[in-house]
């Protein structure tokens, strides 16, 4: 008789669920179904083939897909898994103060918990998965929006840093949140905002930023007064592939090789510590080398205040472990379908090990490290 077990069968999002099937024939072949709607109504559906053991076992911890299609006529057997991005007792606070918008997670218990904002790109709205996910292991962290949401801009003129500013601020008042400082989580646009957040704000002590920028680029930023110009964009470097989706990764480097120092960000200025992570398979920019040129600064400056993570074959996106490859999506901003890049096996890969070195730099660098006197 075929059994199949799934375990655990309730968990996060992110945490790692064995899938083992017994009870086969020896080196039967056998399709994994998996489909997942979400809470929109959407249907989403993948499968692989796998040939059973000699004992009739398949064990997705170590059975390798054939990556074939062969066709099977077996019985079929299911089973039904829970995958959340919120554990129990994490509570969500709707944020709608002064100029703020945005939703913070807290952990169960009654705190204090190291605070963490959350920053995406600048497609707008409010995300607030990786913030759920950080709130279930430990973290009070706030999603923030800065466009496109609510009352907040389409597109905005101009990022003022002081929105950010007020968000740290926000967080640290928070009776739960350990201060004296905080931690950011950030992509793409939003990497850079954390970059510049990181220089000005001194409040700001671990700053995670995932393939970003180490200038700023489309919109001007300002803070108190002072304004940092976008580095020019040369759209005919843009390429377009076999597929049609646009490719961005070359785009500054004509404007990159020509300016001044002036024009990249002063991260030497930064008190805090910083974890870059970069995709190399990146085709939206150039995030390896940006991320190179930053660590380079710092180095001149007799910083070692940084840590680099490269992964071979990951593109833009990359996200919390278990979550599928976004490889090309439509920006309805720029009327285009964009390549993020990034090979599946090894993308994978590198969001499961990327997410675990995410935390363990926000715990070290936010979480004090407690004595004790003999």
């Amino acid at each position: 008789m075929i059994q199949l077990t799934a375990t655990p069968a309730s968990t996060l999002t992110d945490e790692p669920v064995h899938i083992r099937a017994t009870g086969l024939r020896p080196s039967q072949i056998v399709i994994f179904q998996a489909t997942l709607e979400d809470e929109k109504g959407n249907l989403f559906h993948s499968q692989a083939y796998y040939k059973a053991s000699e004992v009739g076992e398949v064990d997705l911890d170590h059975a390798p897909s054939l990556g074939a299609q062969i066709a099977a006529t077996d019985p079929k057997v299911s089973v039904t898994l829970e995958r959340w991005y919120r554990a129990p007792g994490v509570t969500r606070i709707q944020v709608q103060e002064g100029h703020l918008r945005g939703a913070l997670f807290l952990p169960p218990g009654e705190g204090r918990f190291p605070g963490v904002i959350d920053l995406f790109a600048d497609i707008g709205g409010l995300i607030e998965y990786r913030a759920s996910l950080l709130a279930s292991h430990g973290f009070a962290a706030l999603a923030l929006a800065y466009c496109d949401y609510e009352d907040l801009p389409l597109h905005p003129e101009k990022i003022e840093l002081e929105y950010f500013e007020e968000a740290v601020n926000f967080l640290l008042r928070h009776p739960k949140v350990l201060g004296p400082g905080i931690g950011i989580v950030s992509i793409s646009k939003g990497a850079e905002i954390g970059l510049s957040m990181a220089i000005h704000l001194k409040q700001v002590i671990a700053t995670v930023l995932i393939n970003g920028p180490n200038f700023v680029f489309s919109t001007p930023q300002v803070y108190r007064g002072q304004i940092s110009q976008p580095l020019s964009f040369s759209p005919q470097l843009v390429s377009i592939n076999a597929l049609g989706l646009a490719q961005f990764q070359y785009c500054f480097e004509e404007a990159r090789s020509k300016a001044s120092e002036t024009f990249f960000l002063p991260i030497e200025k930064a008190q805090g510590h910083f974890l870059f992570i970069v995709g190399e398979d990146d085709k939206s920019i150039n995030s390896k080398a940006y991320a190179e040129q930053a660590t380079e600064q710092l180095r001149r400056n007799g910083k070692d205040n940084w840590t680099l993570l490269s992964y071979p074959g990951a593109g833009h996106m990359l996200e919390p472990p278990y979550s599928p490859l976004c490889c090309a999506s439509k920006l309805s901003k720029l009327h285009l379908f964009m390549q993020w890049g990034g090979e599946v096996t090894l993308h994978a890969a590198a969001q499961e090990h990327s997410w675990k070195e995410i935390q363990k730099f926000l715990r070290k660098h936010l979480i004090p490290v407690v004595t004790s006197q003999l």
